[in-house]
């Protein structure tokens, strides 16, 4: 058996901040994450500029960054043409964002296809001008191939990013970490080891069969299901047994039914969203303004008084009100279709697919219906102990794993190895003027002993933070530009710059006064308020559509959008 040599969190630290490209790899709780963290704030402190973003929405929520397909802008693309490129390398934002960076962090990198990884590749070279891999930018791939794999594209066989051209020309160090920080079960080491190995034997699958209960008081277990279907079936039980009335939030919707479809069946919010006080709730979109990603775990503690708009209550204890959200689809800059509903879903149980990052004390695991490489690995491996572990059913290949994956497992182990002798060699001195010269290099300065430092919250508020989108949308409205002029200013939905006006409004930035020069533009204003106030007097103003309805479709939905805010504040 080969024993491969154990590169220490502080190990891999250390060749992170020399600027060379790493691969940062590891079993689960080996502390990839607690390194990347340590790395950014280290870049930070500094004044380097990073880039934060992971494969997927969820993984982007454990780390505080935006999915990678967004942070390019290549969005949903499976291909990316000239055209393509020259649109996304014309957009400011991303220009100015590709530009900024120094580093680029790539989170779960096992779930991104290696045609993705060659197409921000492309993006950062074209953005950047300069003919190095990802134009010069360092890149930070972190991940475990153990984990699930990617989706590939119209039914294509999927590539793995080490497949790619762009993994191969950007020369990558490999940092495997061993060292073990979530399990605390040496017997679910050993089984998690040899699901690595792929030397499953039949005692296995018995030690599995044996968790029929869990051991630990006090804590709900989340329910870990391979299958949508699965999960929504326990979560409608859930919520049925809750007392209490339910709250129901229907989806809006405009523009062509094809896109429309296709919106409808992308977004992880239902159609028909239904609630009640003390429901386990996800986030299913990103709001760094507000306070939540998609992923962010609550439960709802309240609905408002006002609006009946949902009150959430996360982990950490922070209250969010849950307004609706848009997901939209835009062509040649302007919005083809849009669908707005509260941007949650329910979630006392989830997909594996789900879970992966997460870190769970207890779980009830269904593995009778897995399907794909990777799937029983990760279940197994978010539980800390067998003592939290209840397995509900398992099948022959529920403890796969991709026979590719096990032999560059041991590539990664070699190379792992060669990157530690290489750097065992040198004296601290000579690895510290590395570090020194790649933050003068990047622009920034390494603190001074003592100096002061931002705190943790400040460092996550720095990286959440965008640019303040509702002062910008305040002084649009201000300057006396409507909504739709601002929207298309912005390159923002409507019902975007809709919710910040609401929001405006009700926090007082944004006054009745002021907000009539938006009323000003439309003919008959008067008459237009006062068949608005009249349906809101007998419907209510929690939703529009039975406004829209009572006036006789007279009035498109941003006139009665408008004629709420103002009826709200005249209340």
């Amino acid at each position: 058996m080969v024993e491969w040599e154990a590169m220490t969190q502080s190990e891999a630290l250390d060749i992170l901040k020399t600027g060379g490209n790493v691969f940062l790899t590891g079993e689960p709780g080996a502390g990839k994450t607690y390194v990347l963290n340590q790395y950014i704030e280290w870049l930070e402190d500094c004044g380097v500029g990073v880039a934060v973003t992971a494969s997927t929405g969820i993984a982007a929520t454990h780390i505080g960054g935006m999915t990678i397909h967004a942070w390019s802008g290549i969005g949903a693309r499976d291909e990316l043409s000239a055209y393509d490129l020259d649109r996304i390398a014309t957009k400011e934002k991303i220009v100015k964002r590709v530009k900024a960076a120094k580093v680029l962090v790539i989170d779960e990198i096992s779930m991104l296809d290696g045609r993705m990884l060659d197409m921000v590749e492309r993006v950062c070279r074209t953005i950047r001008q300069r003919p190095e891999a990802f134009g010069g930018l360092q890149i930070i791939l972190v991940g475990d191939f153990f984990q699930l794999p990617p989706i590939a594209a119209r039914g294509d066989m999927p590539r793995f990013a080490f497949e790619s051209n762009g993994w191969q020309n950007a020369r990558f160090l490999t940092c495997y970490l061993t060292e073990q920080f979530r399990q605390e079960d040496d017997l679910l080491l050993s089984l998690l080891g040899s699901i690595r190995k792929g030397e499953i034997e039949e005692e296995h699958y018995t030690l599995l069969g044996e968790q029929t209960e869990i051991e630990l008081e006090n804590i709900e277990p989340t329910k870990l299901f391979t299958h949508n279907k699965d999960v929504d079936a326990v979560n409608e039980s859930r919520l049925t047994e809750l007392g209490g009335s339910v709250a129901t939030f229907t989806m809006e919707s405009r523009g062509a039914k094809p896109v429309l479809e296709g919106l409808m069946k992308n977004c992880l919010s239902p159609q028909s969203l239904r609630l009640k006080r003390e429901a386990m709730v996800m986030c299913t979109k990103n709001n760094f303004e507000v306070g939540y990603v998609n992923g962010t775990l609550g439960r709802v503690v309240d609905f408002d008084g006002v609006d009946g708009w949902p009150i959430i209550e996360t982990s950490d204890g922070r209250k969010i009100k849950m307004t609706p959200a848009p997901w939209s689809v835009e062509e040649d800059g302007k919005v083809t279709a849009e669908i707005t509903q509260v941007p949650l879903r329910l979630a006392w149980a989830i997909t594996i697919h789900k879970s992966q990052g997460m870190s769970l004390d207890a779980a009830e695991i269904d593995l009778r219906n897995a399907f794909t490489y990777g799937q029983g690995y990760v279940a197994l491996s978010r539980v800390r102990t067998l003592a939290g572990m209840k397995i509900l059913g398992l099948n022959a290949n529920s403890l796969m794993v991709d026979p590719k994956i096990i032999a560059m497992d041991q590539k990664f182990h070699v190379e792992s190895d060669d990157v530690e002798d290489t750097f065992s060699e040198m004296d601290e001195k000579e690895i510290t003027d590395m570090h020194t010269a790649f933050i003068a290099a990047s622009g920034g300065k390494i603190p001074a002993p003592g100096e002061a430092k931002a705190s943790k919250d400040d460092r996550a508020a720095l990286r959440l933070k965008k640019e303040s989108t509702f002062e910008t949308t305040k002084d649009f409205v201000l300057k006396g530009l409507s909504v739709p002029q601002i929207a298309k200013e912005r390159e923002m939905a409507l019902s975007t710059i809709w919710t910040h006006v609401e929001k405006l409004t009700e926090e007082g930035a944004i006054t009745r006064d002021q907000l009539h020069t938006l009323a000003a533009r439309t003919d008959n204003w008067q008459r237009v308020y006062d068949d608005l106030s009249a349906a809101m007097e007998e419907y209510g103003t929690e939703k529009l559509k039975p406004i829209y309805e009572a006036c006789g479709e007279k009035y498109d939905y941003d006139l009665v959008r408008l004629g709420r805010i103002l009826y709200t504040l005249q209340k």
